[in-house]
C-alpha cells in the first residue's frame, strides 16, 4: 500500500489528522483538496515514526472523536499552534496544556448546537409524554388487553433549569421557550444579554426547576456536577435530560434516584463509561436512552465540515478563527 500522504501537493498546509483508528474522515475529499492531510492511520509507516518524521512541520491538527490529546502527546508536536476539534465537546483535550503551550483550540459547538437542542427537547417530551413507552406498549400487543395506558405530562409551563448557557444551551432555551416553559440557568458566569434567572450552583437552580437540562462542558468543576443532593433537590416528579457528557452525572446515584423514585424520569444521550449503559436503566419505562447520537445529522455534519476548513483556512491566512474555544 502506497503511503497516500505522498500523493498530497507539498504546497498545500499541512494539517495532522488524530483521530481513533476505527474513525473514518466523513468530508476527507473535500479537506484533502484545500489541504495537506497527514493521515498516519493511511501509511504503511508505524506510527511514532510516522509522527516523529512530520512533526517538524505539523502547526495545525484536527482531533476527531475521543482520540486524547494529551500534554505528553502534545510534547511530541514541538511547533504545534492550531488545534481544531470536530466535536462540541473538549473533554479529551489537555486544554491547560495548551494555553501554557499557546495553542489555540477550535471546536464545532456551533455546528451542532441546533440538532443538539432539537434531541434535548425530544428526549423530554418523550420521557414527559411516556412516547417510547407507549410505542413498546403497543408493539408488545398490550393495547387489547389492558386499553388504558397512564397518563403523561404537559411541557407547557415546565420550569426548565439549563445547565450551561452557551450555544447548545441557548438553542435549547429558544426551544423551551416557545413552548411555554419559564427558562432559567446556571453557567460560569451571569451573562448581562439575557433575560432568564440566574442561578449561582446547581442545587439552586435544581430546587426551583421542574426539569434539569445539562448542556454544559466536563471539566474538573463539572464533573458529577448533578449528584443524590441535587437530585432530590429537583424532585421526585422532576426529570433530567443529558446532552452534554456522562460523567456531569454521578450516575451511579442517579440510577439509585431512579429506581427509587426520588426523581422523576431522565432522558440520557450521554454515560459515564460509554458505551456501557447502567443494566438497571433499560427496564424503566421513565427513562429514554439515546446513543450519544444527539448531533448526529446529515446537516450538522456539513456544518461541522464548513466550520472545520473555516478555522483551517482562517488559521493559514491569519485571519481570526471562527469558533475558537476561551481561554477561561
Amino acid at each position: 500500500m502506497a503511503d497516500k500522504e505522498a500523493q498530497q501537493p507539498e504546497e498545500l498546509p499541512v494539517v495532522f489528522l488524530h483521530r481513533p483508528p476505527s474513525f473514518i474522515l466523513p468530508f476527507g475529499d473535500h479537506l484533502r483538496s484545500q489541504f495537506h492531510v497527514l493521515d498516519p492511520y493511511e501509511s504503511p509507516e508505524p506510527y511514532d515514526s510516522f509522527l516523529a518524521r512530520h512533526a517538524p512541520s505539523i502547526r495545525a491538527l484536527m482531533t476527531m472523536g475521543p482520540a486524547l490529546v494529551s500534554a505528553e502527546f502534545l510534547d511530541r508536536l514541538p511547533v504545534l499552534e492550531l488545534i481544531v476539534a470536530t466535536s462540541a465537546g473538549l473533554d479529551h483535550v489537555d486544554l491547560p496544556a495548551c494555553r501554557s503551550r499557546g495553542i489555540v483550540v477550535t471546536n464545532a459547538s456551533s455546528a451542532f448546537a441546533e440538532d443538539v437542542a432539537d434531541c434535548a427537547v425530544g428526549l423530554l417530551i418523550d420521557v414527559l409524554r411516556r412516547i417510547s413507552a407507549a410505542d413498546r406498549f403497543v408493539r408488545g400487543r398490550m393495547l387489547p388487553v389492558k386499553e388504558t395506558y397512564p397518563l403523561g405530562f404537559k411541557l407547557g409551563g415546565k420550569r426548565v433549569g439549563i445547565v450551561g448557557l452557551g450555544s447548545i444551551g441557548s438553542e435549547v432555551a429558544k426551544r423551551l421557550s416557545a413552548f411555554g416553559c419559564t427558562i432559567a440557568y446556571t453557567s460560569r458566569n451571569k451573562k448581562q444579554s439575557v433575560p432568564f434567572l440566574f442561578y449561582a450552583n446547581v442545587r439552586d437552580l435544581a430546587a426551583n426547576s421542574d426539569v434539569l437540562v445539562l448542556c454544559c462542558a466536563l471539566t474538573k468543576e463539572t464533573y458529577h456536577l448533578v449528584n443524590k443532593d441535587v437530585m432530590v433537590a429537583l424532585g421526585k416528579e422532576g426529570v433530567i435530560i443529558n446532552v452534554g457528557r456522562g460523567s456531569l452525572i454521578n450516575e451511579k446515584e442517579l440510577v439509585q434516584c431512579l429506581v427509587g423514585g426520588e426523581i422523576g424520569g431522565a432522558g440520557l444521550d450521554v454515560y459515564e463509561n460509554e458505551p456501557n449503559v447502567p443494566k438497571e436503566l433499560f427496564g424503566l419505562d421513565n427513562v429514554v436512552l439515546s446513543p450519544h447520537s444527539a448531533g448526529g445529522t446529515p446537516e450538522g455534519f456539513e456544518a461541522v465540515l464548513q466550520l472545520t476548513v473555516g478555522n483551517l483556512r482562517a488559521f493559514f491566512s491569519n485571519k481570526p478563527l471562527v469558533s475558537e474555544v476561551s481561554n477561561e
